[in-house]
């Protein structure tokens, strides 16, 4: 595939030309080809397309143009980074690409003295012109930009190829078609040195002579300069009738670049990115302290071999407060160039085309480091072909037309240990290599950093790591200790943070204030009073002064971010100082009052489990304008980090109430679904710590409850029961009854599971009266539920069924699709354990349709496993094996031990059904190990009988009847109605709750 801009904007498929859609698509494609293999951000693309007046949804209409662009080019071409899109070069030629690859070529050969060579392959490059008009098709005031510089490079090509034909003897273009050139650019000496000296080997003296009298005019009138050394010998040599000379040097070279650093470390990709760069401009671009100066300084020094006519560089303060001014700086420069005082223009625009002038025919290369913005450094960029300027800044100099935009990260862990060892000693670091990887973890592997901290331990050789690894690890005392002789975190830090605007400050101090890992815009919407809008807004030029980071996408194409670790110190710093303490309590408070209402929403539909009943309907914050399109789990995975923090975070400001509520709310939603078994421990007991400082009774009885259901679902059922017991005291003690209520639920249901069946029917039966009359639709419900689900493990089937019954109208009534799928589930086991094995089927994938579309992969799988015990008994075991195998996944990736013995067993079953006993006893056998491991007797004995069957199948009879026994014990004592069955001498139909 064929991208072509160098003409009218087109892309050939096979040689043929394909419709691109209309101007946007046209322009976006040019904005990337021109750019091809480097990102283009999406700021720069909103310039190109919309300048000032971008459309409400500008992020999602460039998306709709990507999209289109990609149908017509493939979905490889365009590739989507973090910040903004790629063209990829592997997947498209683009004939920008190939001109600048056969110029450095063809100069490679000039330099060389292959002088025919080098004019094929600049004829090459030349020919890939279509016509005049290059970007035709393109629209924006960036394509005036554009074209400039690509003419200008077209030009440079032209001389190189004048050149290379003259030192042939030949003329590299007619005459008449050289004059033309001269005479639309007349302050080009170059090009007019190449028109004398080809009228001159054609014997056209006068015509010559004529040409340099036309260029000194020229130049005295616009410039008030004489022609060039390069310009002045041509001209004397055809005074003397000697051939005109070859191109000299200028006597003024200037070698500003600053010698580099003896331990530069690293950073082997940029360093790739830029020596392979053709742009004219390379803009570097990172936050204070990531080493952007260093490594600008390193890579000119790489490449000064290449400027044969010197550097030029200048720090342009750009961090200060007084920052330099281009017209000194031009001034500076012309200097350098030769320039005599006197000669140097007053006016900023008469300096910057003197300057350009000079350079036009120069291979010099130019380093702006430490620039403010685009304004301080256009004057700056050299116009030559041959010349390259290299920029450093804070902020990304976006509108820069026609740069590549180079970002600095952070060193990776190896580079900043390589740094630190340097600075070190590599003994020391080899010595105490765990604590030198803190240290740098504790700079954030930030060069600036790594280096102090290095610095402070080169100059004492008696500290060990670990003592500074103690210093550093303090978060008020880290930017103190990161700090030696001139060199200073903070202060660096500083300089970015004075230069935002006021609201841009109060969003980073409260963003390092609150101190969530990362963040999505209506996180910062809220810190700081905004819309989203124009949190978006602030968000995105915290990234373009380095000061945040775009951390990932999730997927409806949301961006999120985050701080640097130390720039979130800094920012806690300067909230401590510039703000009150009160003001900062209240907009965390309203950060996690906002979070409660979040995940209300984005649980609606979605299981809202057991607690649900006993928090606040009604919440402070107005979440509707935060509210998005994502699904349930999706907005709980992207923002779980987010919220674990805010809880912990509360928790420390002793905000006891509003931290129980949202940890409370966070287990009784979506975000339980997926057994985040980590972040609900962190939450609740952070909570519950806050909770018993401040005497809150009732938040302490939530997060009780909450750690007895964490241990539930973690089938540590004696801990759960403890905690529930607990809760229960907590509850009696403030006499709130409904706490009780749905603790007595969650009590009987552990109970249930740990075989404790009497008890778990009297602890239900205790609240029964309470249940009845709860006013939350939910508690009777679940009761009849819970209630018929330990009756079915009594036997007591009738009575089980017509509660079960009960339970799924009333989940349907109050509309919990997810309370209808697990109670159809009920049903269908009490079925299926009276035999009814059609009806038990039928209930069963009701129960899988109903709880698939909301997304609980958990019980999903639990309700695979009982429809596949009926699909057994009904003698079709055979189909059901993938499908038990995928359960068995599904619980293992959940951390369910449970679900896994579960439905290990039923493989076992499984195989005993289809004839394939011994295999049948591995699968119980691997079943079996899980049970005593999970405390839970009643289902290892239920394991036990099934194996009794298989032994005996086998034939190992006495095997078989001890294993039997065994069984029986644990069933009289447990009352269950397996004890009942085998009194009556019926056959086992295996029964249970989850099984």
């Amino acid at each position: 595939m064929d991208v072509r801009v160098l003409g009218t904007v087109e892309v050939t498929l096979a040689g043929t030309a394909v419709n691109l859609g209309g101007p946007k698509p046209t322009t976006l494609l040019a904005l990337l080809a021109i750019h091809a293999g480097a990102v283009v951000t999406t700021d720069q693309i909103i310039d190109v397309l919309w300048l000032d007046r971008p459309p409400a949804n500008v992020r999602a209409t460039i998306h709709t143009h990507v999209s289109a662009l990609r149908r017509i080019l493939g979905p490889d071409v365009v590739a989507r980074k973090a910040n903004g899109y790629l063209l990829r070069t592997e997947h498209a030629t683009v004939d920008l690409c190939q001109a600048w690859e056969l110029a450095t070529a063809g100069r490679g050969l000039t330099g060389q003295d292959q002088h025919e060579e080098a004019v094929t392959v600049l004829r090459r490059a030349l020919a890939l012109w279509r016509g005049d008009t290059t970007l035709g098709g393109a629209t924006g005031e960036w394509v005036e930009t554009e074209r400039a510089r690509i003419a200008e490079f077209r030009l440079g090509l032209q001389e190189d190829l004048l050149e290379a034909a003259l030192a042939t003897g030949r003329q590299g273009m007619p005459i008449d078609e050289l004059t033309a050139l001269v005479e639309q650019n007349p302050l080009r000496e170059r090009l007019r040195g190449h028109l004398i000296r080809t009228l001159a080997m054609f014997g056209r003296q006068a015509e010559a002579l004529s040409c340099y009298q036309a260029g000194s005019q020229v130049l005295a009138a616009e410039l008030g300069v004489q022609p060039g050394a390069e310009l002045q010998a041509i001209h004397r040599q055809l005074l003397a009738g000697a051939p005109a000379p070859d191109p000299v040097v200028a006597p003024i070279v200037p070698r500003q670049l600053p010698a580099g650093i003896a331990d530069f470390t690293g950073r082997v990709e940029e360093l790739r990115r830029l020596a392979g760069s053709r742009a004219p401009i390379v803009a570097l671009a990172g936050k204070p302290g990531a080493g952007k100066s260093t490594l600008a300084i390193h890579i000119g020094q790489m490449m000064r071999e290449r400027f044969t006519d010197g550097e030029l560089y200048v720090d342009l303060r750009g961090g200060d407060r007084t920052p330099l001014l281009p017209i000194d700086v031009l001034g500076r420069f012309l200097r350098a160039l030769g320039v005599d005082e006197s000669a140097i223009p007053g006016p900023l625009d008469e300096r910057a085309a003197l300057y350009r002038s000079l350079l036009a025919d120069r291979a010099v290369l130019v380093l702006l480091d430490n620039a403010v913005d685009e304004a301080q450094v256009r004057p700056l960029l050299p116009s030559g072909a041959n010349c390259r300027c290299l920029t450093t800044s804070r902020a990304r100099l976006s509108a820069l037309a026609g740069a590549d935009h180079v970002n600095v990260p952070t060193l990776t862990e190896p580079d900043a240990l390589d740094l630190f060892a340097r600075i070190v000693g590599n003994q020391r670091v080899a010595q105490q290599p765990e604590q030198a990887r803190e240290i740098v973890r504790l700079c954030g592997r930030l060069p600036l950093a790594v280096r102090v901290a290095g610095a402070r331990l080169a100059a004492r050789p008696d500290w060990p790591l670990a003592r500074l690894v103690d210093r550093l690890g303090e978060q008020r005392r880290i930017l103190n200790k990161l700090s030696v002789g001139d060199l200073e975190v903070r202060g660096s830090l500083n300089l970015s943070y004075h230069a935002l605007p006021e609201r841009e400050r109060l969003a980073l101090r409260r963003l390092g204030w609150l101190g969530t890992p990362d963040f999505s815009v209506w996180l910062l919407a809220v810190l700081i009073g905004a819309t989203l809008t124009d949190a978006e807004n602030i968000a995105e030029h915290l990234v373009d002064a380095q000061l945040a980071d775009t951390a990932s996408e999730d997927s409806a194409g949301v961006v999120r971010y985050r701080l640097h670790d130390l720039t979130r110190v800094f920012a806690w710093e300067r909230a401590e100082d510039e703000e009150a303490q009160a003001d900062l309590v209240a907009v965390v408070e309203r950060v996690a009052e906002c979070s409660m209402g979040l995940v209300n929403h984005a649980s609606d539909g979605t299981p809202m489990r057991l607690l649900g009943s006993v928090l606040p309907t009604e919440f402070r914050c107005d979440v509707t304008e935060f509210v998005t399109d994502l699904a349930p789990l999706a907005w709980f995975d992207a923002e779980q980090a987010a919220l674990v923090h805010i809880v912990e975070r509360t928790s420390q400001l002793e905000l006891a109430g509003v931290a129980a509520r949202l940890a409370t709310a966070l287990c009784s939603s979506s975000f339980a679904i997926s057994n985040r078994f980590t972040h609900w421990w962190r939450t609740h007991t952070a909570a519950l710590e806050a909770a018993r400082r401040a005497g809150d009774v009732l938040s302490q009885g939530l997060l009780l409850v909450g750690l007895g259901w964490l241990r539930s679902e973690q089938d540590r059922l004696d801990e759960a029961i403890d905690y529930y017991q607990q809760a229960l005291t907590a509850f009696d003690e403030i006499r709130d009854e409904r706490g009780s209520v749905a603790t007595h639920l969650m009590l009987a249901s552990a109970q249930r599971e740990l075989g404790q069946l009497t008890a778990a029917l009297r602890t239900i039966e205790q609240a029964w009266p309470a249940l009845m009359a709860a006013t939350e639709p939910e508690a009777p419900v679940r009761a009849h539920h819970i209630r018929g689900t330990i009756l079915t493990e009594l036997g007591q089937f009738p009575e089980a069924l017509r509660l079960c019954e009960r339970a799924v109208a009333g989940y349907q009534e109050i509309g919990d699709a997810h309370g209808v799928g697990l109670a159809l589930r009920s049903m269908g086991i009490v079925h299926r354990a009276a035999g009814r094995l059609d009806q038990a089927a039928t209930c069963c994938e009701r129960a899988l349709a109903l709880l698939r579309p909301v997304g609980d992969h958990l019980m999903t799988a639990y309700a695979v496993q009982a429809l596949a015990k009926v699909r057994i008994r009904q003698g079709n075991g055979r189909e059901v094996r993938e499908s038990l195998a995928q359960a068995l996944r599904t619980c293992h990736d959940m951390q369910d031990g449970f679900g896994q013995a579960l439905v290990l067993r039923t493989l076992g079953e499984l195989e005993l059904a289809v004839g394939r006993p011994a295999a049948a006893v591995d699968q119980l056998e691997n079943s079996m190990q899980w049970w005593p491991a999970l405390s839970l007797p009643l289902w290892h004995a239920r394991c036990q009988r099934d194996l009794a069957r298989a032994l005996r199948a086998l034939d190992r009879h006495a095997e078989a009847d001890r294993v039997h026994a065994e069984a029986m014990a644990v069933f009289l004592r447990c009352e269950s109605r397996e004890a009942r069955e085998e009194n009556a001498g019926q056959t086992p139909t295996v029964a249970t709750w989850r099984g």
